[in-house]
């Protein structure tokens, strides 16, 4: 329902060849050069297949795995999962992943990809996100989306997913790079997060159906993650994070790279203050990513909050309306010293605390601290 006509005669054997571990991108290229098509590919022999660059490794996988494959079952079974297939040969394929010297051949995509998603920025951190990182993650991610910047990320637990969560609230564009099939969702409580991507966005990986994930699938995906967006944004990650993978990839792509700095104490904040360091562009506001990559928010139509419902009736942290929000910020304070600060008894602070965080103008962020929320839906301070 995709593909124009002939297209999927074509296509159908780029997924069945998708399906041999062995052959990669680079076997896909001398089989193209060889051939012409992959369907003539599919159909060569043994000894073609060899003298078109095929090691033995290769060889020994179709010949394992092509005799009880059938290149027209597997795009039914796409189509039942609502899955397409694109090529290097489709004028859908995102043209920058595909600038990338190991761009994959077959990119599975459940949603859209549109060509707004151009002007993608990657999002990514640590799976153990402490409350700055999450309060920053949500605010620049909330900015951003707002300012017509599709989000990249990796549907992991910690910056990923509060990324994701955000961007759809806004009601923004965003994309989630998985290492697994798309069937197979990783996390899986996550699943509710990727059912809900696809409205406002697209679920993508390399990998067929049925693709379980594994610990060398996730840096792989890593440069898909990278390869789709203009520029990285690490918002919270230890200098062995995962996180940093991509960051490579970026470097190696030409992308450019974003960092939130953090506290110098914090083990989570110290891979991303070294890049800082190093040269990474410093970030304390989504607007130093827009002018870093030369994006306009007026030009990208990114006026949607009064477009959305809600958004404006969402209430407003008026130091007036409660003097307690004075001492209130982004770092999380403990209800004592808000109480020493005030001059004020527990029990008048933790009553006022209790009306301000259903106001949604603070939040608990565990153990009695306390932070302001800027605004944003509580849900994703806390999300994972």
């Amino acid at each position: 329902m995709w593909e124009v006509p002939g297209a999927v005669e074509e296509t159908k054997y780029w997924v069945a060849f998708s399906r041999i571990p062995a052959v990669g991108a680079v076997r896909f290229r001398r089989l193209l050069d060889a051939f012409g098509s992959l369907e003539a590919a599919w159909r060569a022999t043994l000894a073609d297949l060899k003298a078109a660059g095929l090691d033995q490794r290769a060889l020994s996988s179709v010949s394992q795995i092509r005799p009880r494959l059938d290149p027209d079952a597997e795009m039914a079974r796409l189509e039942s999962q609502d899955v397409r297939a694109l090529t290097w040969e489709d004028p859908v394929y995102p043209p920058l992943l595909k600038e990338i010297y190991d761009a994959p051949p077959v990119l599975y995509v459940k949603g859209a990809l549109l060509p707004e998603d151009g002007r993608a920025v990657a999002v990514v951190g640590t799976r153990g996100a402490t409350s700055y990182g999450r309060e920053a993650c949500a605010a620049l991610v909330r900015d951003l989306a707002l300012s017509g910047v599709t989000i990249v990320s990796g549907l992991a637990r910690g910056i990923d997913g509060i990324a994701h969560r955000v961007a759809l609230e806004v009601r923004g564009r965003t994309i989630a790079v998985m290492g697994s099939g798309l069937d197979i969702v990783y996390p899986s409580e996550h699943r509710g997060l990727a059912a809900e991507i696809p409205k406002s966005g697209a679920l993508v990986s390399e990998y067929p159906l049925g693709v379980r994930p594994t610990s060398q699938s996730f840096p792989r995906r890593n440069r898909i993650l990278s390869g789709l967006a203009l520029g990285v944004l690490v918002v919270e990650a230890p200098e062995t994070s995962g996180a940093m993978w991509t960051v490579r990839h970026a470097l190696d792509q030409g992308r450019e790279v974003f960092g939130v700095p953090g506290s110098i104490f914090s083990p989570a904040s110290q891979g991303v203050n070294r890049l800082v360091q190093d040269g990474a562009k410093l970030v304390l506001r989504h607007t130093d990513v827009l002018e870093e990559l030369n994006l306009s928010a007026l030009e990208f139509g990114a006026v949607l909050q009064p477009e959305m419902p809600g958004l404006e009736e969402q209430p407003v942290a008026d130091e007036e309306q409660d003097p307690l929000l004075s001492f209130i910020g982004q770092e999380p304070i403990h209800i004592d010293e808000v109480c020493r600060s005030a001059g004020l008894p527990i029990a008048s602070v933790s009553s006022t605390m209790v009306i301000l965080e259903l106001q949604g103008l603070v939040k608990q962020v565990g153990a009695m601290y306390f932070v302001r929320t800027r605004e944003l839906p509580a849900p994703y301070l806390s999300a994972t």
